[in-house]
């Protein structure tokens, strides 16, 4: 994807911490995808995670959606605490979203009933009854947001693989999250789309204070839009700053081993 379609967002003050991890190391088996990391992620911003195949990018997001236990390490989430805390998981799940690489949507419903599936912590689990009218105009305006209100009713198995990561996107932000984490985001945009949709997370970011966490194969998109960039490289941090300190040569660094393991 070239750059050249897309104009810089203007930089974001500095923010206090909404996460942070200490020391966290995770092991699948005997490999050790995370080694010691230690990170804060600024509140309200925006953090692009870059890095060759398999060095630990969709590890990370696991861990900070809290549906991966490290196996070491402590993360602490602001106004909630330790994730060690039952409750403070359970908060923490609540207030977070993703929007996932592969789209996780259920082919047979609609795309407003994909949506919706993003609210369904927010009643009963056994529930029969039919959405409520509130929490429906809460799905439309999701979809709406991402300009796909015309497709509500649509099968989301007819629909473009642009179009169904759009309704991913519209299924996390319809939550209104505090935390939003994004794996690759925009795979499946064309350029005039990915600048339209990298704007509408920016817009979330700025209008509702959202912290948003965000994988990027696209070095000159994680420029571009990130507030901040992390490079990972074999399960440790090997870049943190500003994008404006992410050069070439930084980049040359981050990617000179290359290995072919996946995340």
């Amino acid at each position: 994807m070239s750059g050249g379609n897309i104009l810089p967002f203007p930089s974001a003050p500095p923010h206090p911490a909404a996460i942070t991890l200490s020391s966290v190391t995770v092991r699948r088996g005997s490999r050790t995808v995370l080694r010691d990391v230690s990170l804060t992620f600024p509140a309200g911003a925006i953090t692009a995670v870059v890095g060759p195949s398999g060095a630990g990018k969709s590890t990370l997001l696991a861990v900070l959606n809290g549906l991966l236990v490290p196996s070491c390490g402590t993360i602490t989430v602001a106004g909630s605490g330790p994730l060690e805390d039952p409750a403070a998981l359970r908060n923490h799940r609540l207030r977070t979203a993703t929007i996932f690489q592969d789209h996780a949507l259920i082919d047979r419903l609609s795309a407003l009933d994909n949506v919706l599936l993003g609210l369904a912590d927010r009643r009963h689990p056994l529930s029969l009854l039919p959405w409520s009218e509130g929490l429906r105009r809460q799905a439309a305006d999701a979809l709406a947001e991402v300009e796909l209100l015309h497709r509500s009713y649509e099968r989301v198995g007819r629909l473009s693989g642009g179009e169904r990561q759009r309704i991913g996107m519209a299924r996390a932000l319809v939550r209104e999250p505090s935390l939003l984490l994004a794996d690759e985001p925009f795979a499946s945009l064309d350029p005039a789309l990915v600048r339209t949709f990298s704007g509408a997370l920016r817009a979330a970011v700025g209008n509702r204070g959202v912290t948003l966490v965000v994988v990027l194969h696209h070095i000159e998109l994680a420029r571009l839009l990130a507030d901040r960039i992390i490079g990972l490289a074999d399960g440790r941090i090997a870049f943190t700053g500003v994008p404006q300190d992410f050069d070439v040569s930084a980049e040359a660094r981050l990617f000179s081993t290359i290995t072919t393991k996946k995340d």
